[in-house]
């Protein structure tokens, strides 16, 4: 592994070189969207080219479709193969049960259908993301762009009501716009600090008109990936019940390491 390479970066590509080892030949996998995910996309791909292994892939985002195409992938629709395999994603937090906040990257809908429509799902992360109780990253919840601010103010409105710390929220912005997902929707980022009840929360928030969808994933990881930097990965298993501790070799790889500023 270049030696330039962050100690954060290090932690990431381990994890996702430990959970490329789930993928088997002939699978149809979902790719999630981030910059843990797309270290996760370079080694599938690497697979792909030089062991040969046949696997589809459907994507979570334009940018991760085409990253896949770049370095080999066959990408197809979630229309065109229907079911999944495996998802393997990144998280921006998650908690002793699994729980998940996603949609940092604002991709948050996709992934959440992706990985519904998923045998299995694993998570790739390093260690700053784990937390007590989900809430310390900003919760995305992804609004149509109509009356967006009406739905903000019900929003706010309806945290008032549940067990939260925070009860603000931001439009999410490229530049001095509205940041837009794929489907042209926009992002609150709510800042709540410590979710009590994240089910609870998930729930409501998509009963409010305009809410598209929220970056709660709750009971849909199954195995969790975390990454150190000196190589070491801890395997989580939610449904067996089981903690592994393994080592993932640091090769280095002029292809894999190319352009990996994301």
């Amino acid at each position: 592994m270049p030696a330039e390479l962050s100690p954060i970066d290090k932690a990431k590509y381990v994890s996702a070189r430990r959970a490329v080892e789930f993928v088997e030949d002939g699978m149809r996998v979902g790719l999630g969207t981030g910059s843990t995910a797309a270290w996760m996309v370079r080694c599938l791909g690497e697979m792909v080219r030089e062991e040969g292994m046949m696997v589809t892939g459907v994507a979570t985002s334009k940018r991760t479709a085409d990253l896949a195409r770049e370095v080999g992938i066959t990408v197809k629709t979630l229309d065109e193969v229907r079911w999944l395999d495996l998802t393997i994603d990144g998280a921006d937090e998650f908690d002793p049960n699994l729980n998940l906040i996603k949609g940092g990257g604002g991709a948050l809908l996709h992934e959440k259908i992706v990985a519904t429509a998923s045998d299995q799902m694993v998570v790739i992360a390093d260690l700053s993301k784990e937390v007590d109780r989900l809430g310390t990253f900003p919760l995305p919840v992804e609004v149509i762009p109509f009356g967006w601010q009406t739905t903000k103010a019900l929003v706010e409105e309806m945290l008032s009501n549940v067990e939260v710390l925070g009860r603000s929220a931001s439009l999410r912005l490229n530049g001095s716009e509205p940041f837009r997902t794929d489907e042209g929707n926009y992002i609150l980022d709510l800042h709540l600090r410590r979710i009590s009840n994240p089910a609870q929360l998930s729930l409501v928030l998509n009963q409010i008109p305009g809410v598209v969808e929220n970056g709660l994933f709750l009971d849909i990881c199954d195995i969790l990936v975390i990454g150190n930097a000196d190589g070491t990965v801890e395997v989580r298993d939610i449904n067996n019940g089981t903690v592994e501790h393994e080592r993932v070799d640091l090769v280095d790889s002029e292809n894999l390491f190319a352009d990996s500023d994301e």
